[in-house]
């Protein structure tokens, strides 16, 4: 089996190189060959396609997107060719070869409001370019009438890369006090559990075409930006890492307090209760992705 990966190089992309290898034969497509050529360039989408149609893939993984939210205010040309145009254009490529698509999308599809964990049916409003955008990618794949499977995550974390536990480490070595929104609340989801989960519903896929579909794949539990901060620096404190700001130090404040271009939402919650239903899954807490993630960032035994 051909998996085509694209977007390899990413947080996301990179473990999916690892966690999708026992399936088949994993054609990692970067942005560019050595020449400067477009070979998995999303915002190239012609060229794309015509790379995908001559490698005729039995699977097609989309990891690469247009993912700065602030910038696709105003950059929304690009920000749609590459997280809604082209991933359409995937998705037709995959129709016509009778293949997979394994395509990711975001929680900023919906509006943030209210408190509950959102189900796959709720209602979708997003309040950005980027959610207008990756929304719109969804649809597309739909359209297509391709075998999916879109999952939506968020706040999606690595050791590789940058990433806001290094950024809340960085910080309190710098100065005494911090200041960290506390009112919007999701769950840090580890690349690596993405990319494992990933990996174990598209082998069920490949045996079931009917699991077909969009689903919410996140770490259990909850937190907020500010909690997720002191429980970063907490983790470091305890192993010895020298802090002039610790846990304490960390002072919830709204999200009024840091505007943005871009819209956040305040509740990131996503129910994965059919995720796991469907695939047989249990999904971990999310302090436990942090914590082995912070192990490795900070080189721990």
């Amino acid at each position: 089996m051909k998996i085509v990966l694209l977007g390899p190089n990413g947080q996301l992309g990179w473990e999916l190189r690892r966690a999708l290898a026992p399936l088949g034969e994993v054609v990692a497509l970067p942005r560019h060959d050595t020449n400067g050529m477009p070979l998995g360039d999303l915002s190239q989408t012609e060229a794309l396609v015509q790379h995908l149609r001559a490698l005729r893939p039995d699977v097609v993984v989309n990891a690469g997107a247009y993912t700065a939210v602030d910038k696709a205010e105003s950059d929304q040309a690009l920000a749609r060719t590459v997280n809604a145009t082209t991933p359409g254009a995937v998705a037709a490529v995959v129709a016509d070869l009778g293949a997979w698509l394994l395509h990711y999308s975001t929680d900023y599809v919906f509006d943030g409001s209210g408190s509950l964990p959102r189900r796959e049916d709720a209602a979708t409003n997003p309040q950005s370019v980027y959610g207008h955008t990756k929304l719109e990618g969804e649809l597309l794949v739909r359209q297509s009438g391709c075998r999916h499977l879109i999952l939506r995550t968020s706040w999606v974390h690595a050791a590789r890369g940058g990433n806001f536990a290094r950024t809340m480490l960085r910080l309190a070595a710098e100065r005494t006090q911090l200041t960290v929104i506390d009112d919007q609340i999701g769950a840090p989801t580890g690349a690596d559990l993405l990319a494992d989960v990933s990996a174990h519903a598209l082998r069920q896929a490949l045996q079931d075409p009917a699991v077909s579909g969009t689903y919410h794949a996140v770490a259990a539990g909850e937190t907020s930006w500010c909690q997720y901060a002191r429980h970063v620096l907490a983790f470091a404190q305890d192993r010895g890492v020298a802090l002039k700001a610790g846990p304490e130090a960390v002072q919830p404040v709204p999200t009024s307090s840091y505007p943005t271009p871009a819209r956040r939402p305040l509740n990131s919650r996503l129910d994965t209760s059919a995720l796991q239903q469907t695939f047989g899954l249990q999904l971990p807490d999310w302090r436990v992705g942090v914590e082995r993630m912070l192990s490795e960032a900070l080189q721990l035994p």
